[in-house]
């Protein structure tokens, strides 16, 4: 338990402003709230209202060095704990964040925009969930009995790699965070977390939370930005590996500067994800499906959202007109308010390159922009960074809007007439983390999965990533896998080889 002074509430608070305030001008490394050093900071938006909620602490590499330091002090002796008495630790922390989850999601909706009855709830569960299930893997971390030679034992043991810096994105914060943490702890492991400018209060909320439980100096976290934050985390020599997830772009840097120290890493990219749609579908199941695959509710903010959908010619102009009827009915307003479906975009840098995008899209000849749902009335949200999703239909598929990852409530729909050929479509990209398929026709469905380029294919859903199911694409979608088992073995231990003689 930390016995430092805090500025936040110890028992969940139902007051987000207030918490958010509480919140401003802190990292947390060793154990407890500190103010940034070179004491600069920035302001953290309320994308509703366009007003400054919180200021967080802007990290430089003094602040990153200080966190580091801590984590290898900490990793010494966290390593050499058992490693189920660690998995009980964290499985300590998920109960802890589920007597906080509402304060969470209240709070991960102020500084996103995302609705909190259809997006911040379920995150916040989310995140309990995932430390649960890992809590429960130490028992795992298991060698094996190699046969070398009969008078030579011969085995091989998972040891933790030391200090693991993550770097996370702002559209799901608290789950991506969750899904690195987690498996990184209960490997005997210690985290530095570098939050995203745009929401860095509820991860630090949770790391505050999580630090009730863990010894001091094994999860810290940082706020600041990519160049003077991020780099010097991924940079410094004492973090021997390195977890992102992000732009292709920043994902390619992140990778240069951990190959310069030859430290492992683990890249999530985002992605285009195709969503293909036969005439023998449960139609009503996938119009529902494709609400949820194209992430309306988040603003299409989601590396996995459906931004590319592929409709089977037959039912290709219903499938569209009940698509746009059905994100009509769907309310955008107040992310806090329980009658609101539909929040906002997270930033105005990230609205303006969505409105881009769509501006692009009306002036190609030939599409036809099909927009959808309504801008809030309420006055106070005027400033907000509302925009209406937009269903497209007659775009040529070397448009940019069907090419380029988007992270907006934009996606595309086109005809096909023949599975051979949607399929040579959906592997035209560069990305490769997502897919989905929706058919009564499994023998059809079955061989297309196998051969769609993605990292994940669902039949007949398109959940997003659950605890215990590896995810983690392929091509420019990123380098290994998160999310279960496999993950944290392979991405947060090294195998040793020990070799005894008894001759």
């Amino acid at each position: 338990m930390l016995d430092r002074p805090h500025p936040t509430p110890a028992a969940p608070s139902l007051d987000p402003f207030a918490l958010a305030r509480a919140l401003s001008g802190f990292h947390f490394i060793d154990g407890g709230y500190v103010p940034g050093r070179n004491g600069r900071s920035f302001a953290v938006v309320n994308p509703a209202t366009g007003e400054a909620v919180a200021h967080a602490a802007e990290g430089d590499a003094e602040d990153v060095d200080a966190a580091v330091q801590s984590a290898a002090r900490a990793q010494k002796a966290w390593a050499k704990m058992p490693a189920r008495k660690r998995g009980a630790l964290v499985h300590q922390c998920a109960a802890l964040l589920r007597e906080h989850q509402e304060e969470l999601a209240r709070l991960i909706a102020l500084e996103t925009g995302k609705a909190l009855r259809t997006e911040s709830r379920v995150e916040a569960g989310t995140v309990a969930d995932i430390l649960e299930f890992f809590g429960g893997l130490g028992s795992e971390l298991k060698g094996e009995s190699v046969p070398f030679a009969p008078n030579v034992l011969s085995v091989t043991v998972r040891e933790p790699l030391g200090v693991v810096g993550a770097i996370i994105p702002w559209n799901v914060p608290m789950l991506l965070m969750a899904l690195k943490v987690a498996p990184a702890l209960v490997a005997g492991n210690t985290v530095v977390v570098k939050s995203a400018e745009e929401a860095p209060l509820a991860v630090l909320r949770i790391c505050e939370l999580m630090n009730r439980v863990l010894p001091p100096g094994c999860f810290n976290m940082l706020s600041g930005f990519g160049r003077d934050c991020g780099a010097p985390l991924v940079e410094h020599p004492k973090v021997r590996k390195v977890t992102f997830t992000g732009s292709v772009e920043t994902g390619k840097i992140v990778a240069r500067a951990a190959a310069e120290k030859l430290v492992p890493v683990t890249l999530e990219l985002g992605g285009k994800s195709p969503m293909i749609v036969f005439q023998d579908c449960d139609f009503e199941k996938t119009v529902s499906g494709a609400l949820t695959s194209m992430r309306f509710t988040r603003q299409g903010q989601s590396c996995t959202a459906a931004s590319r959908i592929y409709v089977e010619r037959p039912i290709f102009d219903r499938f569209v007109a009940a698509m746009k009827a059905a994100v009509d009915a769907m309310v955008m307003g107040d992310p806090l308010d329980e009658k609101t479906d539909i929040g906002t975009i997270v930033s105005e840098g990230q609205l303006e390159k969505v409105r881009a995008f769509i501006e692009e899209g009306r002036n190609t000849p030939g599409a036809v922009a099909h927009v959808c749902s309504a801008m809030p009335k309420d006055q106070g949200l005027r400033k907000g960074l509302f925009i209406q999703p937009v269903i497209f239909t007659g775009l040529p598929r070397d448009s940019r809007l069907v090419r380029e990852e988007i992270f907006g409530p934009v996606t595309v729909i086109a005809p096909f007439d023949e599975a051979e050929a949607v399929l040579e479509e959906a592997n035209d990209s560069e990305y490769g983390l997502a897919a989905s398929l929706w058919t009564n026709n499994l023998k059809v469905g079955l061989d297309l999965a196998h051969r769609l380029e993605a990292g994940l294919v669902q039949i007949n859903q398109n959940l997003v990533v659950q605890a215990n199911l590896s995810y983690g694409g392929v091509k420019s979608s990123g380098l290994g896998k998160e999310a279960s088992l496999e993950a944290m073995l392979e991405h947060f231990t090294h195998k040793k080889t020990i070799m005894v003689n008894m001759g």
